[in-house]
């Protein structure tokens, strides 16, 4: 059945299941509460009135900024059914920046977290003319009513819908497919952040072709953690309203473990940093375990790499293998999975490339990851691994309704289809250099496709680096298989544009790599100590001498420098999402990277 908009798709599935739930979620006590969909349903509407009892008219912007939980949920679906557009601010932008994207967007009307969040607009608020409220979820009022309670909003609301009892309804039936629904501001790796411009037809979009191919089910529970901000987090929202199945929502990300165990979900979604931080935990405990449990693990290991070897081929291991594996599930992988809950079905990779070497070791585990594509510009998923159809490397086939096509000249990825952004928010000539006049969107990624039509992605044009002899290195695969060789790495950024070689900067996982140090009597050191310690610099090398053994000349890394501290999203090295953003870290530490090179012969 197709829906003209969000809106309309919510009314349906509340219809269909009124007294299922919809969402759980902590309260303060950290004790889960439930909401139906008729619950959730009353909330929204009572949101939806009180933005139209404030003023708020159809596609006018309505801002939320604040970290993942029910209520962004809840204002988001609110500022949908009362005919406005949701613009998303990530709750770690600084003032500046969120001056910034209210005023590009003319937001009217913000959700903010907390008195930390609504601080941040006090601050700039004489440069926000246009914005008319904040409405704080967990804060207090302001006496001159421009900052409201999230319940004094509500019972606006409440008094608006019984005044008026046929305005919701209306608002709502006036909505159409191509009204705007969503402007998403790419935290991206340079520059400005843009608008892209989300219509109601391209998450419906996203909703009906993620039905058809049945990737998720009306008794899976989701636990929902990643960024609302994000174009990922959001495309989960409408696949909760088109499949009907519970979402647990919290976004604090020290609670993700405790939280796994509590919930029990049934699948997740994931940037690659997140499985590589439990990987690393994993291949760390087991060697700082050492003796017969290291041996343990490392035999369930290779057992388990040949179980998945067959399972990626549609095949079960039978005989002595059938056997082993039994041994290496209860001894080994069992326990790994009872951490995430022991009901996952799978996880799913997206944001940023998951190295094939991750996709295996956990699918020996028994934990399947499945890996997809999107980018912000065409609302998240374009393409995606499913449960009975999927490729280590690839991100998967499209998803019905996407149209993809290689470029011949740079082997640049377009995609076309009805999940494709209307543009960048004022921003016509940025708009005209990414859209065509056919429609085809210019990704910046590089990819193929394998001999059953997955895609692969194997870099991002810009990321790719060009030697002064000529040569293409794709960065992006180099770094991932370092992080998967050595457990101790948080970051590795290769190096090497316009250079005659290619050299690396890593930087150390602290927690993972404590048990390592500490029995090499390093427990003491700081990190910037760390950095320059003959055994710690012997260790990365060893990693990286492991990398450059399988590589080509020109792609092999010569020179690298730890460097003495972690990227952070704080900081500015790191995106919303969990990004590099290479840009931002080759200029930091470009006195670095010029020294790797002193003395050697430069690119003319």
């Amino acid at each position: 059945m197709a829906h003209p908009s969000v809106a309309h798709l919510f009314q349906w599935r509340v219809e269909q299941t009124p007294d299922r739930i919809a969402f759980t979620f902590p309260d303060k006590n950290e004790d889960w509460q439930q909401l139906t969909w008729s619950q959730t349903n009353d909330r929204v509407r009572a949101i939806a009135s009180g933005l139209r009892a404030l003023g708020i008219e159809d596609e006018q912007r309505v801002g939320i900024l604040s970290v993942t939980r029910v209520e962004w949920i809840l204002a988001d679906l609110g500022v949908l059914c009362a005919g406005a557009a949701t613009t998303t601010v990530y709750p770690s932008n600084t003032p500046d920046e969120c001056q910034y994207i209210l005023e590009d967007s003319a937001t009217r009307i913000l959700f903010a977290e907390d008195d930390d969040q609504v601080a941040k607009i006090l601050e700039v608020r004489e440069k926000l003319p246009k914005l008319q409220h904040v409405i704080v979820i967990d804060g207090k009022p302001q006496e001159d009513g421009f900052v409201l309670t999230l319940a004094q909003l509500e019972e606006k609301g409440k008094t608006y819908d019984a005044e008026n009892p046929e305005a919701f309804q209306a608002v709502i039936d006036a909505i159409e497919p191509q009204r705007l629904a969503t402007l998403i501001y790419t935290s991206g790796t340079t520059g400005q952040p843009k608008g892209v411009e989300l219509l109601h037809d391209c998450w419906v979009f996203e909703a009906e072709a993620m039905e058809k191919v049945a990737v998720f089910r009306e008794d899976d529970m989701q636990f929902l953690w990643l960024p609302m901000s994000h174009s990922f987090g959001k495309v989960l929202e409408v696949a909760c309203l088109q499949a009907g199945f519970i979402t647990a929502v919290d976004g604090r990300i020290p609670r993700i473990v405790d939280n796994l165990g509590v919930i029990k979900p049934t699948f997740m979604a994931a940037a690659p940093r997140i499985f590589e931080k439990v990987y690393n935990k994993v291949v760390t405990t087991a060697e700082e375990a050492g003796g017969l449990k290291l041996k343990i693990f490392r035999w369930a290991l290779g057992v388990g790499r040949q179980v998945s070897a067959l399972r990626q081929q549609g095949k079960e291991p039978g005989g002595l293998l059938a056997i082993q594996n039994m041994i290496a599930d209860k001894l080994v992988f069992s326990k790994l999975r009872d951490r995430f809950g022991g009901r996952i079905r799978f996880f799913i990779s997206g944001s940023a490339p998951l190295s094939r070497e991750m996709a295996e070791f956990f699918h020996a585990a028994g934990i399947l990851i499945l890996e997809g594509y999107g980018l912000t510009e065409s609302s998240a998923a374009s393409f995606v691994n499913l449960p009975d159809n999927f490729a280590f490397g690839t991100v998967g086939p499209a998803l019905p309704g996407v149209e993809c096509q290689i470029a011949e000249s740079n082997g640049e990825i377009l995609l076309r289809g009805r999940g494709i952004m209307r543009g960048y928010h004022n921003l016509p000539e940025q708009t005209a250099e990414t859209l065509d006049d056919e429609g085809w969107l210019h990704t910046g990624d590089v990819g193929e496709f394998d001999e059953s039509g997955k895609l692969k992605i194997t870099d991002r044009i810009k990321d790719l680096i060009k030697t002064s002899g000529g040569k293409y290195v794709a960065p992006q695969a180099l770094e991932s298989s370092l992080k998967a060789l050595c457990p101790y790495l948080s970051q590795v950024v290769v190096h090497g544009n316009n250079r005659n070689f290619c050299t690396a900067l890593v930087t150390l996982d602290e927690e993972n790599s404590k048990g390592w140090l500490e029995e090499r009597g390093l427990g003491n050191k700081t990190i910037p100590e760390l950095a320059q310690d003959p055994t710690v610099v012997a260790m990365v090398q060893e990693a990286i001498d492991k990398l450059n053994a399988n590589l080509a000349s020109y792609e092999t890394i010569k020179k690298f420098a730890i460097l003495p501290s972690d990227f952070t999203v704080e900081d500015g090295e790191l995106t919303a999402s969990l990004k590099v953003k290479r840009k931002v870290v080759e200029k930091k530490y470009k006195d670095i990277l010029d020294g790797f090179y002193e003395g050697a012969l430069k690119a003319i």
